[in-house]
């Protein structure tokens, strides 16, 4: 039998570089060989966006339709919505209970955050919280496998220690999942920083070709460099990691961009239009996904009964490890 592998996504509107090349192709290729379960992770939108939750279901539309355009399959993943399976609520409270304050505490991204995030009040419940909803999404479809870049490590690790936690108190119900360790290479925005909606510098998957090279145009390149004949520093130009994510020749634009035979304005012309040619059939794929206008229904509604015979499952492990009523 296929291992199992689990991985979602917050419903935050339409894809960016940053995700195809930091996730979904990834995804696209696991999907080969594992059994794959991949969510819209709508609940957890709401430890950041719960203010202003309009969005939410829409953004979870678009999403779905970018996942579909470069390459997930229905017929070998299974997509479906968090919110639709209320078993991921109920493990998420049952290991609520189990888990110490300070294990959440010392979560990286948390501390990260609540430096970083001005604009809303996260200071909740909800958003302290979020990794065991996490470790719930994972654990309740024993998923063996979770891809990861190394700055997700801790919280899987954490998954695994409250999985170890309730087996030790219960029996062992619950599979501590493994890592997939993936490479994600560095997506950097128009403006340099990585490539993210929050900074307002990301190419979309859906942006028209015109939109594309104007945002090329305008990215960052080599500050010192002021005539096309200067001397350029590929390593810290903005667009050379694209280049050499979409340009086979990467190695000689960049010789060639040392020597200062090649101009900022000639590169990044040439990065756009091969930009523009790979996105061609995500684009393609797109319009014929929005012109079905019941494909995403479909594919959610189906992907949303072949979790729910899972999760049940497992959610009747659990609560007769825990002793509580069954009611079968």
């Amino acid at each position: 039998m296929k291992q199992r592998v689990l991985s979602g996504m917050r419903p935050s509107g339409k894809l960016h570089l940053g995700h195809l090349h930091g996730a979904l192709s990834n995804w696209v290729e696991l999907q080969k060989n594992y059994e794959c379960f991949y969510f819209v992770a709508d609940w957890h939108a709401l430890t950041t966006e719960y203010e202003k939750t309009d969005k939410i279901k829409q953004d979870s539309v678009d999403m779905v339709i970018d996942w579909l355009s470069v390459g997930l399959d229905p017929e070998k993943s299974t997509i479906f919505v968090q919110s639709k399976l209320l078993e991921h609520a109920e493990l998420h409270l049952l290991l609520s209970m189990i888990t110490p304050l300070s294990w959440l505490e010392r979560c990286p991204t948390y501390k990260e955050q609540l430096k970083e995030i001005k604009t809303r009040d996260i200071h909740t419940y909800g958003f302290l919280g979020y990794p065991v909803l996490q470790a719930a999404d994972i654990l309740i479809y024993k998923a063996d496998n979770v891809p990861v870049g190394e700055d997700q490590l801790p919280h899987l690790e954490l998954t695994r220690e409250i999985a170890r936690r309730f087996n030790s108190f219960y029996g062992n119900v619950l599979i501590e999942p493994k890592a997939l360790l993936t490479k994600t290479p560095r997506i950097p925005g128009t403006d340099g920083r990585k490539m993210s909606k929050s900074y307002n510098n990301c190419i979309y998957l859906s942006d028209t070709p015109e939109i594309i090279s104007k945002k090329i145009s305008s990215y960052i390149t080599d500050p010192a460099r002021i005539h096309a004949t200067d001397m350029g520093h590929p390593d810290i130009c903005g667009i050379f990691p694209l280049q050499e994510i979409y340009c086979e020749n990467h190695n000689e634009i960049a010789e060639n961009c040392k020597k200062g035979t090649i101009g900022c304005v000639k590169c990044k012309k040439l990065l756009a239009e091969k930009i523009i040619k790979s996105l061609e059939p995500i684009h393609k794929k797109q319009q014929e996904i929005k012109n079905n206008r019941h494909l995403i229904n479909d594919v959610l509604h189906k992907g949303n009964q072949k979790a729910k015979v899972i999760v049940e499952k497992t959610m009747l492990e659990v609560r007769k490890s825990l002793k509580l009523w069954n009611m079968e």
